[in-house]
């Protein structure tokens, strides 16, 4: 069904379009500018022009006034462009309005993001999330392809043209495939969480990598543990979740996972279809929040990483702020202004390895921090289970008197046990 999205991204010289309003201030709105030019370069597109247009109020033929949507479309053909790519989402009418004006493609920023996705996945369930998601994208803008047919006159009344016809059977068509895929999905899960259950039967406790795309997560893995993860210096490098076992403190074993990386604007439907791939970090034991120590917008990049984690429902887990990259900060007076604005962080270079000992000392002295030991009445077994259904179990005796568990669990349950908390 792939070939029914029309403008999946094919030429190699565009024209990018930014826009901002009063909710955007001017650093924000160069930060994105210079996003959208890192997004267009994942993707392999030639950048001929970029732009940030400034309204005071959005129009619903193109997202701004028609006299500076005709500039756009002026300069687009003196610069002779393939394409334009806009920093926002378009509604399908306004994206065939806009193509109607130019007379070439136009794509916004959710269908940059699912392509290079899609030009990324490798595995699996990676490409029936992608798959998953381009045809959600898909299905509302179908309409603009048959719009002429659907108005051939001929038909009886209470009868549909050819075109609406056809486009109808090719919108059946996608939703059924967008049901196949979520029915795949559900079954990729299920081994997913097998797969999980299966970890959590050995008392291993979890560590997430998390962070701002291209902030170093996978270099960091790779530096920690010998993973051998593909790394690259672009947006999006990794998908697909990898696990490694790692050693850390006096030998105590910790299962570091890296992730996908985040980004502002992330479409929802993207959000939804890696919504089993992001369960790893809602079901860590601790979070490292890499961040790339030389980028300006790394304040933004942190909030950013936050906000998602808070939907995860994993704000809350205990986090390690790693400051990567610090090979490539330029001075020490920027090293100790960051050590201020990010007090109990990690500063460490994953290319050159530097501070990962430091980093493995704070992981291990935060999962000790973590284990609670709890004792129950002998005859409370609806507590013990619990426990394993909610947290990890690192041991557990049953006494005479009473039943001894040692776990890690979330914040929830370790409130509403605390009364049996002791000290082993």
């Amino acid at each position: 069904m792939k070939e029914m999205i029309e403008n999946e991204i094919k030429p190699r010289r565009a024209f990018l379009i930014g826009v901002s309003d009063d909710s955007i201030d001017k650093q924000e709105a160069e930060s994105l500018a210079k996003e959208l030019a890192g997004l267009a370069e994942t993707l392999g597109v030639e950048i001929a022009g970029q732009e940030t247009v400034r309204i005071r109020e959005k129009h619903p033929r193109y997202g701004m006034g028609t006299g500076k949507a005709e500039e756009i479309a002026a300069e687009s053909g003196e610069l002779d462009v393939d394409c334009l790519i806009f920093d926002q989402d378009l509604t399908p009418s306004q994206q065939r309005n806009w193509e109607k004006l130019c007379g070439i493609p136009v794509v916004d920023r959710r269908e940059v993001i699912i392509q290079i996705f899609a030009g990324r996945a490798k595995t699996r369930e990676a490409e029936l999330q992608v798959d998953l998601a381009e045809l959600k994208y898909s299905l509302p803008r179908l309409s603009h392809k048959y719009i002429d047919l659907s108005r051939q006159r001929g038909g009886r009344y209470g009868t549909k043209g050819s075109g609406e016809t056809r486009l109808e059977t090719d919108r059946r068509l996608v939703q059924q495939r967008i049901h196949k895929l979520e029915t795949e999905l559900k079954e990729v899960r299920k081994h997913r969480a097998v797969q999980r259950k299966k970890r959590e039967k050995i008392p291993i406790p979890a560590c997430a990598l998390v962070g701002y795309t291209n902030a170093g997560k996978s270099s960091l893995l790779n530096a920690m543990t010998s993973a051998g993860v593909f790394v690259e210096d672009k947006l999006f490098a990794t998908l697909d979740p990898t696990t490694r076992r790692l050693e850390i403190g006096s030998g105590r074993p910790v299962l570091l996972t890296d992730t996908v990386g985040f980004i502002r604007r992330l479409p929802h439907d993207l959000v939804d279809a890696f919504r089993s791939t992001l369960e790893e970090v809602s079901l860590a034991s601790i979070l490292v929040h890499v961040l790339d120590a030389s980028d300006p917008d790394l304040d933004r990049y942190y909030e950013t990483t936050m906000a998602v984690l808070r939907d995860l429902n994993a704000g809350e887990t205990p986090m390690i702020v790693a400051l990567n990259k610090t090979d490539r900060v330029e001075s020490r007076d920027d090293l100790e202004g960051l050590a201020k604005r990010y007090p109990g962080s990690v500063m460490i270079s994953a290319k050159n390895r530097t501070g990962l000992d430091e980093l493995a000392l704070r992981m291990d002295e935060l999962l000790s921090r973590a284990v609670d030991c709890f004792r129950f009445p002998a005859d409370r077994y609806d507590l013990p289970a619990l426990i394993h259904r909610s947290g990890t179990v690192f041991s557990e005796k049953y006494e005479e008197n009473y039943i001894e568990v040692t776990a890690r669990v979330d914040e929830t349950v370790r409130e509403k046990l605390r009364e049996y908390i002791v000290t082993p």
